[in-house]
């Protein structure tokens, strides 16, 4: 298992303003993906694993795509270990994260990324791809039984990020505010992805794509504005 091999595409958000389900990320799922037909949906964010599977097979039939998702299968590690590309979608990260302990997922996820299996993730299934999931913007609704997560890249991501505005008579802490506090206690960079924006990870490259840019946060450093298409591999390796 390699790092080199990892091949990954962690998007910010699934939806973006006026478009639909993945609409604005479908042209780097199809490069990610490449000659591959199936794709493994990974439903535990949300509740109803049913509709929500349904939602994600419509979007990827739509491209061409077939799509299975692991809790239509009896056994969870088989189904990743048959698996062409996996698909782990948004909706709440602590819940994504304590299926994925309860099933004995994470282990047998991070053998077939390292081993070249194409990882997509949206929202959640971004956060879960961090060494842990504490910059996460969704609230503990479970207690999963560690915040450690996959370590697919050496950095936290804080999807969905949000600059102040200036106009909000909100007295609340921002969120630079927040992930300057996570600094505070911790040595992981932060990338900041606002809506739009998407991070591909391949070949031992890090880029920044998508429509909209990312703020950089280090510890003991000014946080850095970057701008699509931006190698971050200086930044947070």
């Amino acid at each position: 298992m390699t790092q080199a091999a990892y091949r990954l595409l962690l998007i910010s958000n699934s939806a973006l303003y006026g478009g639909g389900y993945l609409d604005h990320a479908e042209a780097e799922i199809r490069d990610l993906l490449g000659g591959r037909k199936g794709v493994l949906f990974v439903p535990y964010a949300l509740g109803d694993w049913k509709i929500y599977a349904a939602k994600a097979r419509e979007r990827f039939e739509a491209m061409g795509y077939t799509l299975n998702s692991i809790h239509e299968s009896a056994n969870p590690q088989a189904a990743i270990e048959s698996a062409e590309a996996l698909f782990i979608g948004g909706g709440n990260t602590f819940r994504l994260l304590d299926r994925l302990y309860g099933f004995d997922v994470l282990e047998c996820v991070r053998q077939r990324v390292g081993a070249g299996m194409p990882y997509l993730g949206a929202s959640a299934g971004s956060n879960v791809a961090c060494p842990t999931i504490r910059t996460t913007n969704d609230m503990p609704i479970v207690e999963p039984p560690s915040l450690k997560a996959l370590g697919l890249v050496g950095f936290q991501i804080n999807p969905h990020f949000l600059d102040p505005d200036p106009n909000s008579r909100h007295m609340g802490e921002t969120r630079e505010e927040r992930i300057i506090q996570f600094l505070e206690e911790n040595e992981m960079p932060v990338v900041g992805l606002r809506e739009g924006a998407m991070l591909r990870v391949e070949q031992g490259r890090i880029q920044l794509k998508g429509s909209s840019g990312a703020r950089i946060f280090r510890r003991g450093h000014d946080p850095v504005e970057v701008k699509p298409v931006a190698d971050l591999s200086d930044y947070v390796s």
